[in-house]
């Protein structure tokens, strides 16, 4: 039998997450002797705050390395209720919060839980890499909106009502994006809200995985904090890995309606069963502990934001906007596109442009394409101001030699 006869018709539909792939690559690079700097990966550089570490290490000390209810202990449940009520103003019931070793395993559980063969997921364009995939996963179809540009790619209330159609099962939103670091104002949210409200068959996954991360004084707003009709059709997605530089802890939360965490709960519990004990722990003191730590890194963030912008700019055929939150810019490259390196190699996709980039100047990217739109490629500009610096330096010095 041929592999491709054996292997399942969803895997073969999917690709393995680029973001993973273009750090695997850096990382090869870097062993072989090769000066790389990777702005690839999806993770602040800054190191798990030590209340945080220490909850983990009593954890341990206490013998708290059981296995725990499939979606979470008691302890930081109600953590994460307390969480969205005084940050979200959103009242959710112990019964209404689930835990997974992180956010995709909650898209994941969602949509395995709801999602029949040909269901429609819309997904804004550029999107963070896993929301097609794990649509497609679960039987679904993903329908992709283009963002505009000219409003650092957030879609309008019109783009949304067109998409929608009677298959339509989810609406995923991201704000601020994972890629294009774009955030939603209140009255930009209102208008979005006001469509789900008109077409009450479509539910709504609102992943708010990066909402302490923003610049210039922007008030951040999770859809249901304005439009509270929707409570009944929306899951809130969170997690402790960007805010309080977790990711390898692997801890995803959620609230969402009860009968939606039902299901949820049983397909954890037949798959990776409970999250981590000690990660639990640590996040219920990241959650109750100080939060004063939040604003300095934001502080240092907003610092790269501003060099990384203004450097690009100067990239001959590099068009790069503000982003009002998380840590990435979205550069658009096109003015590239078409020309040729002093090798030449016709660059032709922002694939060719991303690869050219790492082969010659050492600087890991992630394409556009991977995002869904371009020609674009993302920077995490989640690593050092020097790194930050030289690598911009290397970029302009690349875009310049191509001719």
């Amino acid at each position: 039998m041929a592999i491709n006869e054996f292997l399942s018709k969803q895997v073969q539909a999917i690709k393995p997450s680029p973001t993973i792939a273009v750090t695997q690559k850096a990382r090869e690079l870097k062993s072989q002797g090769m000066d790389v700097i990777g702005l690839g990966a999806g993770e602040p550089d800054f190191d798990t705050p030590d209340n945080i570490k220490e909850a983990a290490i009593d954890a341990i000390n206490r013998g708290e390395t059981k296995y725990t209810a499939v979606d979470g202990i008691p302890e930081l449940k109600r953590a994460i209720v307390n969480k969205f009520k005084k940050e979200n103003n959103i009242d959710y019931t112990i019964n209404q919060v689930f835990v997974a070793p992180g956010g995709k395993a909650i898209i994941y559980n969602a949509f395995m839980a709801t999602i029949n063969e040909g269901d429609e997921v819309v997904i804004p364009a550029p999107y963070w890499v896993s929301y097609p995939d794990i649509t497609q996963m679960a039987g679904g179809n993903p329908v992709i909106i283009q963002g505009n540009p000219k409003d650092n790619y957030k879609i309008s209330a019109e783009q949304l009502e067109s998409a929608i159609t009677n298959r339509t099962k989810w609406f995923i939103f991201n704000s601020p994006s994972n890629p294009s670091g774009a955030a939603y104002s209140k009255s930009e949210l209102k208008a979005l809200t006001d469509v789900l409200i008109r077409n009450d068959h479509v539910w709504l996954l609102t992943d708010d995985i990066y909402e302490h991360i923003l610049y210039d004084d922007f008030k951040y707003y999770t859809p249901v904090q304005i439009e509270p009709k929707l409570f009944d059709r929306t899951l809130t997605l969170n997690g402790v890995s960007k805010a309080y530089s977790m990711t390898g802890w692997r801890i995803g939360y959620c609230g969402a309606p009860e009968k939606l965490i039902k299901p949820m709960r049983t397909i954890q519990s037949q798959s990776t069963t409970n999250p981590t004990s000690i990660s639990q722990w640590a996040s219920v003191e990241a959650l109750e502990g100080s939060q004063d730590f939040i604003k300095g890194w934001v502080k240092e963030f907003k610092e790269r934001r501003d060099l990384v912008v203004e450097l690009l700019n100067q990239a001959e055929g590099i068009e790069c906007g503000v982003p009002e939150g998380a840590f990435y810019v979205y550069p658009n490259c096109s003015g590239c596109i078409g020309k040729q390196t002093a090798s030449g190699f016709l660059i032709e996709t922002d694939e060719d442009f991303v690869t050219q980039l790492l082969n010659t100047e050492g600087v890991a990217v992630v394409h556009g394409e991977a995002f869904g739109t371009s020609p674009c490629f993302r920077i995490s500009y989640a690593t050092s101001m020097e790194q930050l610096e030289e690598a911009c330096t290397r970029i302009i010095r690349f875009c310049a030699g191509l001719s």
